[in-house]
């Protein structure tokens, strides 16, 4: 039933598919397995991290196109939640509609920038989208009586799914609704990746397989290739706007730098290129490394120059604050070592 679910897109490595086993019960039981704020934290981020990562996938990965937009649409996303919060009340109508309007929006906009622009060459194409990333970004910024300008956003969400609600202990742990929130993005963001995996494994999959390898040839052979490209276009911001919606809940505060900041596009290609392109399973390690090398770099880089307090020139290369030229270079070695991703590696090497 689960590989028919899938498509039958097995990992095809058995290394690759102990990985991800791995990372699906530790982020199962995350609650359990690694209790306190800062786990549970991290690992909500890499949930919604694979959708977003998963989601630009479909674009770059699977159909050849590159935009510098998609964070756009992950902040249209969780605005959509954070104003149907704050007008409509802490109640889950609110997170529901703002999360159907945001998708909606982000899909109407993909679409108008999809019919303008997907005709030119993909150069082109990716400089539009960071162009009009970049105008909705300033103006969001500017726009301070409705989205609160470069303060941001607080708002209410239902108390069940907030700290303040307590439900007891299991296995030692304090189950409260923060707990309850995760498993909201937990099994929301399972259902997103399966989904994209469905999508990419179907017939409209291959076809956007087919024209990220020869265009031309496809179009001669009767597929309307823009068509195609507009849906991929499409679909994919209106998941990257879930995922924004499931980010906006989890974090119940929205901000220009928290979801429409470059740096955050930024970091999307990178988890693309550790990963994998066109792979889906790439979205899910390369989300995983990036994020846990993001929140835990910096803290092992500190005791490890502690450690090395006798050695000479070591203590200062490894100084906490040097934790991004670390992380830099850790990039460097992965697209040398690894030039398909990791999962195109895996999958080579099996």
């Amino acid at each position: 039933m689960l590989v028919k679910l899938l498509s039958g897109d097995k990992p095809r490595s058995l290394a690759l598919t102990v990985i991800l086993l791995a990372i699906l019960v530790a982020l199962a039981l995350a609650p359990f397995l690694f209790p306190g704020v800062r786990s549970l934290e991290t690992a909500a981020r890499i949930c919604i991290f694979i959708v977003l990562v998963a989601s630009y996938d479909l674009l770059l990965g699977y159909t050849g196109i590159v935009s510098f937009a998609h964070t756009m649409f992950f902040g249209l996303g969780a605005y959509g939640v954070a104003l149907a919060s704050i007008h409509m009340g802490r109640g889950y109508d609110a997170l529901l509609t703002g999360t159907v309007l945001g998708a909606l929006a982000a899909a109407l906009l993909a679409l108008v920038i999809a019919m303008f622009s997907l005709r030119v060459r993909a150069i082109f194409f990716a400089m539009i989208t960071l162009a009009v990333a970049s105008a909705v970004a300033v103006l969001v910024s500017q726009m301070s009586g409705l989205t609160g300008g470069e303060d941001g956003l607080n708002y209410m969400i239902p108390r069940e799914l907030t700290p303040a609600f307590r439900l007891g202990e299991l296995f030692g742990v304090r189950i409260n609704g923060k707990v309850l929130n995760y498993y909201l993005v937990f099994f929301a963001s399972l259902g997103l990746f399966l989904l994209m995996l469905r999508v990419v494994n179907s017939p409209f999959g291959r076809v956007l397989k087919a024209i990220r390898e020869n265009d031309f040839r496809a179009e001669s052979i009767g597929y309307n290739v823009v068509w195609y490209r507009t849906i991929a276009t499409c679909l994919s911001a209106a998941t990257a706007a879930v995922a924004g919606s499931l980010f906006a809940i989890w974090l119940r505060y929205v901000g220009p730098d928290t979801t429409l900041s470059f740096e955050i596009m930024l970091d999307i290609l990178l988890m693309v290129v550790i990963g994998g392109m066109g792979t889906m399973y790439g979205a899910v390690i390369g989300a995983t490394i990036f994020v846990l090398a993001q929140n835990y770099l910096q803290t092992l880089m500190g005791a490890a120059s502690e450690a090395t307090g006798g050695v000479p020139l070591l203590p200062q290369l490894l100084d906490p604050d040097r934790w991004l030229l670390w992380l830099g270079i850790l990039f460097i070695l992965s697209v040398y070592f690894f030039p398909t991703g990791i999962v195109g590696r895996l999958r080579a090497g099996r």
